[in-house]
């Protein structure tokens, strides 16, 4: 029985293309003329393709609560426009725009594309939070190698709460009315 544990040594093979279980050679070692018979070739291509439309763009669509936002994302200058109008003049709180640019701090990549986004429905929360969807979407769309730190913040996974319903006999969702003693 092999044991299989993997360690950083086992990641120093694999960067430098050679199998796991195969020991590079120190410092004044000699190495053997053997070759192994077949080796694994490793390659550094991503498991999805990039989708981009005939203009260069990535499109996604990213939704939270009751908002929808249609997502381009194209390389630039940073330059984030949303329905027609630059993010400073849409979303005037600075707290909105931090959540839109959080997925490109993450990614390592601010300042380095422009978004063009186009929102409807829900409240200006709501329509940053789509935003941010679509643009992670987009982003991993365009380069599929960010996939995994995106993927682990947690912005590819669409946030579904949203407000529930109100319930007959009660003045909201689980509010009951006053209660009068008399």
């Amino acid at each position: 029985m092999s044991d299989n544990r993997q360690s950083l040594s086992d990641l120093g093979a694999i960067a430098a293309g050679q199998p796991v279980g195969e020991q590079q050679p120190q410092n004044g070692e000699a190495t053997t003329g053997e070759t192994p018979a077949a080796a694994p070739v490793y390659s550094n291509t991503p498991l999805r393709e990039q989708i981009i439309d005939q203009y260069g763009r990535a499109y996604a669509t990213g939704r939270r609560k009751d908002a929808v936002a249609r997502v381009w994302l194209k390389p630039g200058s940073g330059k984030i426009v949303v329905n027609g109008r630059d993010q400073e003049v849409y979303f005037a709180r600075p707290t909105l725009r931090l959540v839109i640019s959080q997925v490109f701090e993450v990614a390592d990549r601010t300042d380095q594309y422009d978004v063009m986004c186009t929102v409807k429905g829900g409240g200006l929360s709501g329509q940053a939070g789509a935003v941010k969807h679509g643009i992670a979407q987009a982003l991993t769309r365009y380069e599929p190698v960010l996939r995994a730190p995106v993927k682990a913040a947690g912005f590819l996974t669409r946030d579904s709460r949203a407000v529930e319903r109100k319930k007959y006999g009660k003045a909201k969702a689980r509010r009951s009315f006053q209660f009068s003693k008399r």
